[in-house]
Parts: C-alpha cells; sequence; structure tokens
C-alpha cells in the first residue's frame, strides 16, 4: 500500500531500485479505488520490436495497470531500443529528446485522467540530451520533472549505499523547487541484513515521511 493519491512524477535513487514496480504498484491501487489513473513513461531505453513497432516493458506494464487506457505512443512517446543512459540511447537512434513535446502529451493524458502517474528513467539527474552549448550540460531527467511541475515520489531499493544516495537525491529534488511528496522503499533483497535499522536512518533523516514499504519480489 502506497499513501498518495494524486499525480505524481516517481523518480529513484538510480536504476533498478524498482521505479517501475512502485509506479504499477501506485497505479493499480489508484485505479482499485475508482479512480481515473492514467501512466506516463515519457523515456524508455531498452526496447523491443513489434509487430506494432517498439515497445518497452516498463511502459506497458504502466498502461496495463492503468484504468485510463491510452495509445502506446502517449504512454511511452520515446521509446528507444538501446538499453543505455537516454541521452546515449537518443543518440544511437538519432532521436532527440524535445522536453516540450513530452509536455505536450502529458497535458494531453492529464486532460483525461483524474491522475496521472509519471515514471522517470535512471536517477534524478540521468542525461536526457545532449549539451545545447558546448562545455554545458545537457537537459536531464530532473529538467522534465520540473516542466510538468509535478510532485516527486522517491524510490529507495534497500541495499548498501542507498543511505547516501536517498539522501542525495531527496537533497537534489527540493533544490529543483519541486515538491517532495514522500518516498516508498522496495526490499531489494529479503536476506539483506540491515534492512531495519537502514529504514530507521531513513526514517529519521529524508526530509519527508515513508509512503510504503514493498516486500521483495521473488
Amino acid at each position: 500500500m502506497i499513501d498518495i493519491a494524486h499525480s505524481v512524477f516517481v523518480t529513484g535513487t538510480d536504476t533498478g531500485v524498482g521505479k517501475t514496480r512502485v509506479a504499477v504498484t501506485l497505479v493499480r491501487q489508484l485505479a482499485e479505488q475508482g479512480h481515473r489513473v492514467a501512466a506516463m513513461k515519457p523515456v524508455a531505453a531498452g526496447s523491443f520490436e513489434t509487430s506494432h513497432g517498439p515497445r518497452h516493458d516498463d511502459a506497458l506494464d504502466l498502461a496495463a495497470a492503468a484504468s485510463v487506457h491510452l495509445p502506446y505512443d502517449w504512454v511511452n512517446p520515446c521509446c528507444l531500443p538501446l538499453a543505455s543512459s537516454p541521452h546515449l540511447a537518443a543518440r544511437a537512434a538519432r532521436q532527440v529528446i524535445a522536453i516540450p513535446a513530452l509536455v505536450a502529451v502529458y497535458r494531453q493524458i492529464a486532460a483525461r485522467a483524474d491522475i496521472v502517474v509519471v515514471e522517470g528513467a535512471g536517477g534524478w539527474l540521468v542525461p536526457i540530451g545532449e549539451p545545447e552549448v558546448p562545455g554545458t550540460p545537457g537537459p536531464t531527467m530532473a529538467d522534465l520533472a520540473q516542466a510538468l511541475g509535478l510532485p516527486v515520489l522517491l524510490v529507495v531499493g534497500l541495499r548498501l549505499g542507498c543511505l547516501n544516495h536517498a539522501l542525495l537525491t531527496a537533497a537534489a529534488i527540493q533544490a529543483s523547487g519541486l515538491p517532495l511528496a514522500g518516498w516508498v522503499a522496495n526490499t531489494l533483497d529479503p536476506h539483506f541484513p540491515g534492512a531495519p535499522d537502514y529504514l530507521a536512518a531513513l526514517d529519521a533523516r529524508l526530509p519527508v515521511p515513508r509512503l510504503g514499504l514493498l516486500p521483495h519480489a521473488p
């Protein structure tokens, strides 16, 4: 159970920490409560080809959980073949990830739903594009979140190193000016001996409440 009932941008401390699992759980939970909930994965890297075009597992899982059914190209407007950082996957595909275009799709979705759960790719500051001016940083997933203007839900995968990653990510989200709605712990390893102490440390140090704890998924 995740204690949240409004549109959010789901980010994580890193890749592989369970963002999709948390986002799908939240979408399904909201749908079961009777909300008109839609899901969006604006950028996904590591797609596979189908007879209907490129698809990504995360986006398909999100779409299946939602109660508002949308064209795949809305759920996942930027679907890239290479399983890598989005900016490298986009470079390999000779595509440009245009934040205004993604925001426009989000607004179309939001007009059809009460709640939209948007899942990012990678971590908060993962690059999604090349620098427009040489020697300057290019756009990041954080820039997309800021353009969407949504509260942020932070996913923390319980493992060695997550304390530092969680605190740094939370500080970066708050520095962006977006509200940090809360955080969710995802159990990556049921045998991780430090899990209770790590949870206690995060509860004491993160500036927002924990909104859920997902058990290990076998």
